[in-house]
């Protein structure tokens, strides 16, 4: 087993923070928290919709702020971060990372479904071509074995990714799970291995420091763990716990802990925790995202949105399937008014 000695720190709160607050992020926000973590000493920071550039829709969600304009906010006010985004193939488009990298990005993040690799080809290539870091996002990674994932993230290798990321989108993989998921990638890949955590099993941190110790050399963190369902591996502690390890981040602690106290936390609409319905998205092994989609479900239909998320996981859907939420509520509400009429 490997223990890293330095790790890098993408802090995801200005992306997958954006599910939290349904999209509504204003530029100055923007500013203020990127400015805050730039100070801190974070690396990265990825700056988009929640599901990616041109994530606004009526299917993901709009969003309060063109995210453009949220980008370029950010890179105006950083003086050592460099910016990312996330691109998911058939949400954005390659004019859309044009756009996000001539505003001053400097990474993009291409996200496919965890057997879905083959489609990011041409947006790695073109992200390359730009100059940009390019980090292949096998996202669902607990839905397929270590063998698969090992597949797929050669591919995106030999497109020219810089770094493969496991991403636990749903929070759904257990410890030993991501060891044998990054051990395998780093006996097979010569490029960087990365972790994305959901924290809907309370294994956010945990998941963390089992794929460091097996060798990745990347990972994610959002600060006062504001991301999609119970939220991400919370950077400030995970900033203290690798100081504790004596893994370098190159991150200032106290910095940290004071953006998240002053800047962060007012931000967010209620603390973020495991309730019941970001548990059951890790029990039921579902993108993390779906919570609110599947809460406003539940109330339209007058049903429960643990019924809605666990069939969810039966029937395997995937992120870029939301529209499969209320089909799937409209089910499970016809199913509930006809055993009321049998009794």
């Amino acid at each position: 087993m490997t223990q890293t000695k330095k790790v890098y720190i993408t802090e995801v709160a200005l992306r997958d923070g954006s599910h939290a607050l349904a999209h509504q992020y204003t530029v100055e926000q923007v500013r203020q928290v990127a400015q805050a973590l730039d100070e801190a000493g974070i690396p990265y920071i990825e700056v988009s919709h929640g599901d990616g550039l041109a994530g606004s829709s009526l299917q993901y969600g709009f969003s309060k702020t063109d995210e453009m304009r949220l980008i370029e906010a950010a890179v105006e006010v950083c003086k050592q971060a460099k910016i990312a985004v996330l691109l998911l193939p058939g949400i954005g488009t390659m004019e859309e990372l044009k756009e996000a990298a001539g505003l001053g990005a400097k990474m993009a993040r291409i996200a496919t479904h965890v057997t879905e690799a083959e489609i990011s080809a041409q947006h790695i290539g073109l992200a390359k071509d730009l100059g940009l870091e390019v980090v292949g996002f096998l996202m669902m990674a607990h839905m397929v074995p270590p063998e698969k994932l090992v597949e797929q993230a050669k591919l995106m290798e030999s497109y020219g990714a810089d770094t493969v990321y496991v991403v636990d989108s749903a929070g759904a993989l257990l410890p030993h799970e991501v060891r044998e998921r990054i051990k395998a990638l780093r006996e097979d890949l010569s490029i960087n291995i990365g972790f994305h955590g959901h924290n809907n099993l309370s294994l956010a941190m945990a998941n963390t420091l089992a794929a460091i110790e097996e060798g990745a050399t990347r990972v994610d963190g959002s600060v006062r763990c504001l991301g999609a369902g119970a939220g991400n591996t919370q950077t400030e502690v995970l900033v203290a716990v690798l100081d504790r390890l004596n893994i370098e981040t190159g991150v200032d602690l106290y910095k940290m802990m004071d953006l998240a106290e002053e800047l962060v936390a007012p931000l967010l609409p209620q603390p973020q925790e495991i309730t019941r319905d970001s548990l059951v998205m890790g029990y039921a092994g579902v993108y993390s995202s779906f919570l609110l989609h599947a809460k406003r479900a539940a109330q339209r239909f007058g049903i429960d949105a643990r019924d809605i998320l666990v069939e969810l996981g039966k029937r395997k859907v995937v992120g870029g399937q939301e529209d499969m939420i209320v089909d799937v509520a409209a089910e499970l509400a016809a199913k509930k008014a006809e055993l009321a009429a049998e009794k």
